[in-house]
């Protein structure tokens, strides 16, 4: 082991080392992750590529590596896998601006203790005032990350959806579950896409525990 390197790939190889010192939960996460992942209403092809988007949420290279390798078995495009983490980045922006409205709130003494109401989603134009042209430069990128490309509208919204219950954005939850349905969605396919996100947001947790092991033991 490079005791100056805190990422190696090779690392993740000490992960069986859990299932050792917390077998029981170790065994349960793993049957999770696998029927999370695996062909429902969802094909597995496009919860890879749900998974993926998370990952670069989470900021997992772990996750990134053996997601995208998955995904390219199942004959996922460097193009697909692109737009999907275009999806990725458009949410975690999304996340910011949305709490920007918080922001607004607290700065003008309006932060009653109900922060999250959907009427705050009107002072979105506040930001066009203040900030016209990086608001417009994120509308126009916000847009074209989430129109049909190679990955239909369907899909995009469905990571998208994913994405937003890991920035735990309640107004891109709002946002893009009504999105969503307009697209005729089903809630049984949000709920995959959901439970897709709670293996990524786990499975981060979890690839990231090799690194507490080099720094436990070295």
């Amino acid at each position: 082991m490079n005791n100056n390197s805190l990422y190696q790939k090779s690392y993740i190889r000490r992960l069986p080392e859990l299932s050792k010192l917390a077998p029981d939960t170790f065994k349960a996460f793993v049957e999770f992750d696998n029927k999370a992942l695996s062909d429902g209403i969802i094909p597995k092809r496009t919860k890879e590529l749900i998974a993926i988007a998370v990952a670069h949420v989470t900021g997992c290279p772990y996750c990134i590596d053996v997601h995208v390798s998955a995904a390219k078995k199942l004959e996922v495009s460097k193009d697909e896998m692109s737009e999907a983490i275009m999806v990725a980045t458009a949410l975690k922006a999304g996340s910011s601006i949305a709490h920007g409205l918080n922001a607004l709130q607290a700065y003008d003494g309006e932060d009653n203790d109900d922060l999250y109401q959907r009427t705050n989603m009107a002072r979105f134009k506040e930001f066009y005032k203040l900030s016209p042209e990086a608001f417009r430069g994120f509308n126009k990128f916000d847009l074209e990350a989430m129109k049909q490309g190679l990955l239909s509208k369907k899909e995009k919204e469905l990571i998208a959806v994913a994405v937003a219950h890991v920035t735990g954005c309640a107004y891109c939850i709002e946002t893009h579950t009504k999105n969503a349905k307009s697209l005729e969605i089903s809630k049984e396919e949000l709920a995959e896409a959901i439970f897709v996100a709670t293996a990524l947001k786990a499975g981060s947790a979890l690839a990231h525990s090799v690194n507490a092991l080099n720094a436990y033991d070295y």
